[in-house]
């Protein structure tokens, strides 16, 4: 396990707050109760009787095979692997739940928004802006960049389209900026 630790492959800072969770003895005792076999007797032992009530209903009613009765009988029977793996995946979904949420702002976490929920977003804001459409196309890489388009003086605004004209993405249009206000 030091070994592990030191070599860099895993996250630590994950690995340690997974082993501080509050939840974290109650899912290594499920998997421990699980990987002892120290429950699935007792799982066989139910199986065992409620199979045994089944087949006593089955010799002393015979009731027919599409029976309501039978069938829950039939339902109850517990296969330990599939029982305990749900009971491990309830008790680690509910420990990285709340990993996850304490790190939802974190640098390293992805945002909540999508890139292109943003672009739609800013798309819709610069389309609402008056001016030409070199303005309008201005505004937009300012607003991807994180630039105050408003507060550009007309002189900024001149340099800006000078270096967006270098790009083969940006469309010239022959338009003068208006005086906005």
């Amino acid at each position: 396990m030091v070994a592990l630790l030191k070599s860099g492959r895993i996250n630590n800072r994950l690995l340690c707050e997974l082993a501080t969770h509050k939840d974290f003895i109650k899912f290594l005792t499920d998997i421990e109760v699980y990987v002892d076999g120290i429950a699935s007797m007792q799982l066989q032992n139910l199986n065992s009787l409620v199979d045994t009530i089944r087949h006593e209903i089955i010799e002393r009613c015979r009731p027919g095979e599409d029976d309501p009765h039978l069938r829950i009988l039939q339902v109850a029977h517990i296969e330990d692997n599939e029982y305990f793996s749900h009971m491990i995946q309830d008790d680690i979904s509910v420990i990285i739940r709340d990993i996850r949420s304490v790190h939802k702002s974190d640098n390293e976490s992805a945002p909540p928004t999508t890139i292109s929920e943003e672009l739609k977003q800013d798309l819709k804001d610069v389309a609402d802006l008056k001016g030409s459409p070199l303005e309008k196309q201005a505004a937009l890489y300012c607003k991807r960049l994180g630039i105050n388009y408003s507060k550009l003086s007309d002189a900024e605004f001149l340099q800006l389209i000078h270096i967006l004209e270098k790009s083969k993405f940006f469309k010239s249009y022959v338009a003068q900026r208006k005086e906005r206000k």
